[in-house]
């Protein structure tokens, strides 16, 4: 007797997730309802309820998936030295995450309205105090900084301002992170 697999729940959840990203970029967060993301999923609202009770908590679920990395990395850039090489790892790594979740990088900055006025905005602000943190010492001078701010930045900004610029994606990849690290080691020289 053959049986029909059925997904498992995480497959599941990771697909509302992902056509609720979609359908956020497209249309704007506050434009998508779940009728619309049930509907591209194929799914009725009450199945989609089984899972998510609404938008902000499908919305929740990404964030947590996204920093759940970002806070084994900072939780791990905290215990080592603080070395250039310690600085530009923790550099490196974060790129990688968020080239990891990309889109959802571009929806908050395309949505940065929503962002402040849900919970996630506010934590994920702390996180970046805390990721600069490990960058620069209080005593600083604001050059240095400003320089770490700007290496963060750097790998923000890239997400969204070099999809229109003509270049491969590795070689873009290579120069942002390029710049970033000059940055840092900039700030860190300043910093000895």
């Amino acid at each position: 007797m053959g049986t029909t697999r059925q997904p498992r729940r995480g497959d599941t959840r990771q697909r509302i997730q992902d056509v609720a990203l979609e359908l956020f970029a497209e249309q704007g967060y506050e434009k998508t309802s779940l009728r619309e993301i049930a509907e591209a999923l194929g799914v009725t609202k009450a199945a989609l309820y089984y899972h998510f009770r609404t938008k902000e908590d499908i919305l929740i679920s990404l964030f947590r998936d996204l920093t759940r990395p970002m806070d084994e990395l900072l939780a791990w850039g905290r215990e080592q030295p603080r070395t250039l090489e310690t600085k530009t790892e923790v550099l490196r790594r974060y790129y990688d995450a968020l080239n990891a979740a990309a889109p959802l990088f571009r929806f908050m900055q395309e949505n940065q309205a929503t962002m402040r006025e849900l919970s996630i905005g506010e934590s994920f602000k702390d996180r970046m105090i805390t990721m600069l943190a490990l960058f620069q010492e209080d005593d600083a001078a604001m050059v240095d900084r400003v320089r770490c701010i700007s290496a963060l930045f750097t790998l923000h900004a890239s997400m969204f301002a070099l999809k229109d610029v003509k270049g491969a994606p590795e070689e873009k990849r290579e120069a942002v992170l390029e710049v970033a690290l000059g940055l840092i080691t900039q700030a860190h020289h300043g910093q000895d």
